[in-house]
């Protein structure tokens, strides 16, 4: 059976608590000052089972001018909307604002309860009748029922009540996949179990002893207790009207405006992109940094109004907008809104979320106009695909992506297969699921080997760039997996060759110029006769005579060439004697067992400061190990 909730929405005392009273029983007006002052303050809770034993959650909204952000929040989640205008007054201001809230919210099923029908005769019925029908004309009840009631007579109820049992089988089933999102309307606690919270559930399940976190502050707690129309359940779904008591939760830790969601399912941000309808009943424009009351969901919070693609909206205009927070919101693609002015306060528009956590946006910019357009219109590919591309090289998240989409697991996974089979998409980080666009994989390989081809140009006698030099000249890359992953794809595409420490062009040849290849000649010739006592490389250029950046170039040349062996900062050795002597040292220490410092200092005939690097060197490579004052064979050779 499907979930429905109704709300009511109309002026004040145009009987719209009487009316739920009348065919549910339940006084909806719960406070002492609601009673004593005979008007509705506060949201107000029923049910109804209806003829075809579908049953319906009540939520009753205040009329009063002053609680029309209350009336926004109890209109989260609503199906089907009550329209109540009296029939002896007819269409009032809160009448028309409150139709307007329902419109921009985005619900599209209800009727009009015309009350107190006691109070008028058939004619002035006939003329209110043909006034609202007047009022109706163009918005989503324009072919709505109109059901005549008094609660006071019951004439018309069990119309009214037939009425909501036909429009209930008009509402499609609520998909029971998503995030689970239950936005807070009333929190309170109850003798025996501790803090309750109640709200209309607006995507997702919620079952039993299941972990939750309250956002935007991050709060976790445990589900102790789940109720559906005053009933235990184990399990709510979307489309009902639920009171959830939480394990260790404060009152006073939970508002009004909170949503309760699965830990780390939701982002808190401070921006919101947004296709904002800013209403035709509005007499002027909205600039610029337009102070608001934004509203979504069941919260109120403070905020700026950023047009991103003109100076200011005109009434009746849709605009790409970007709204900045005092607080932070945590919500999802295609949520609705409502904006209210600062001061006087009134309904001035809303729309719909194009983007629920994007970056702060400069105005003007083609790019982010054309984006937002895209996000407005576009297939759920589409969506993932500019996601995808705007997120850079940083990539962007599964988890995020559901944000951005609002899909559930498997058709967002769906279409992600999708756009990997066309490598429109790249998954850089299996684990995390984050992707990154086929643009930006194939601009990195561009920019590795631009970087390349130009370390070469600079560096011709060096065989390749060292690769943590290469991946300093990417900032924004996070972490090591998208540089890694694309040095292996380019490796494979015979691109580049990737040593143990350097990277190069595969293209790339070393060529030594004609007075380099006489300076390599003598350096080789200098290391070979000097076997074990070597000079220090600042020794080397002043003894034969060239310049030190050309010595040096050619002597890293042979290193990377395995000639040389670099034992320590400025001390090179031929390779051939480092070799040689490392066989002298197994032997001896096959044979012995240990050596030490001068018996190591006999063997080579050098003098001490080339002895400690050399045996320190063979230390370093897991040729022998240090034991107090002698050394070991550190595994056998």
């Amino acid at each position: 059976m499907k979930e429905i909730i109704l709300g009511t929405a109309g002026h004040i005392d145009h009987g719209k608590t009487s009316l739920i009273k009348a065919i549910t029983g339940v006084n909806t007006d719960r406070l002492k000052e609601e009673q004593k002052r005979g008007i509705t303050i506060e949201l107000g809770f029923a049910s109804l089972a209806l003829p075809s034993g579908q049953r319906l959650g009540i939520v009753d909204v205040p009329g009063h001018e002053k609680f029309v952000k209350n009336m926004v929040a109890g209109a989260t989640g609503i199906d089907i909307v009550a329209m109540v205008i009296a029939a002896d007054e007819g269409v009032m201001p809160q009448t028309r604002e409150h139709m307007e809230i329902c419109s921009l919210l985005g619900i599209r099923h209800g009727c009009v309860a015309l009350t107190k029908t006691d109070m008028v005769d058939e004619d002035w019925l006939e003329l209110v009748t043909e006034d609202i029908r007047d009022f109706l004309r163009g918005s989503f009840l324009e072919e709505a029922p109109i059901v005549p009631v008094s609660a006071a007579t019951g004439a018309g109820l069990s119309t009214f009540v037939e009425t909501l049992d036909s429009l209930s089988k008009q509402v499609p089933e609520h998909s029971p996949s998503g995030i689970f999102r239950l936005p807070v309307d009333r929190v309170f606690t109850m003798k025996g179990f501790g803090t309750v919270i109640t709200g209309s559930l607006v995507s997702g399940r919620v079952r039993l002893g299941e972990t939750i976190m309250v956002y935007p502050k991050g709060i976790t707690s445990k589900v102790r207790g789940v109720q559906v129309h005053n009933q235990t359940v184990e399990e709510a779904r979307v489309g009902q009207r639920t009171a959830i008591n939480f394990q260790g939760l404060d009152k006073d830790q939970v508002d009004r405006g909170d949503v309760v969601s699965t830990p780390g399912a939701l982002v808190p941000s401070y921006m919101l992109d947004v296709s904002l309808h800013y209403l035709s009943s509005n007499k002027k424009a909205a600039k610029n940094r337009t102070r608001i009351r934004f509203h979504t969901g069941t919260s109120e919070v403070m905020g700026l109004l950023i047009p991103l693609d003109r100076e200011e909206i005109a009434p009746g205009e849709i605009a790409p907008a970007q709204i900045r927070l005092d607080a932070p919101m945590s919500v999802i693609k295609d949520d609705r809104f409502v904006i209210r002015s600062y001061s006087p306060i009134r309904t001035i528009g809303g729309g719909q979320i194009l983007n629920p956590i994007p970056p702060k946006h400069k105005r003007f910019r083609k790019e982010i106009i054309d984006g937002l357009e895209q996000l407005s219109t576009c297939p759920p590919d589409g969506i993932v695909s500019y996601h995808a591309g705007a997120s850079g090289y940083g990539g962007i998240s599964f988890a995020h992506l559901k944000l951005m989409t609002n899909l559930p697991d498997k058709p967002l996974d769906t279409v992600i297969q999708g756009l990997l089979s066309r490598r429109e998409l790249i998954q850089i980080d299996k684990d995390n699921r984050i992707y990154i666009h086929g643009s930006s994989f194939e601009r990195l390989h561009r920019e590795i080997s631009d970087h390349l081809t130009a370390y070469h140009k600079s560096n011709p006698l060096k065989t390749g760039m060292p690769k943590e030099e290469l991946k300093s000249k990417f900032p924004s890359l996070e972490g090591p997996k998208l540089f890694n992953q694309m040095i292996l794809h380019l490796v494979k595409e015979n691109a580049i060759v990737a040593e143990e420490e350097s990277v190069r062009l595969t293209s790339h040849r070393v060529s030594l110029a004609a007075d380099q290849t006489g300076v390599r000649e003598k350096i080789l010739d200098t290391y070979a006769e000097s076997g074990l006592q070597p000079p220090y490389f600042k020794e080397l250029g002043k003894n034969l005579a060239i310049d030190p950046k050309r010595a040096k170039d050619v002597l890293l040349l042979l290193v990377d060439e395995g000639h040389l062996i670099k034992v320590k900062e400025d001390l090179y050795f031929h390779t051939d004697a480092v070799e040689a002597l490392k066989q002298r040292l197994v032997d001896f220490l096959t044979t012995n067992g240990a050596i030490d410092t001068p018996q190591f200092k006999d063997m080579t005939g050098a003098s001490r400061k080339y002895v400690i690097p050399l045996i320190e060197y063979y230390d370093s490579k897991n040729i022998t190990i240090r034991i107090g004052d002698i050394r070991k064979l550190r595994k056998a050779n």
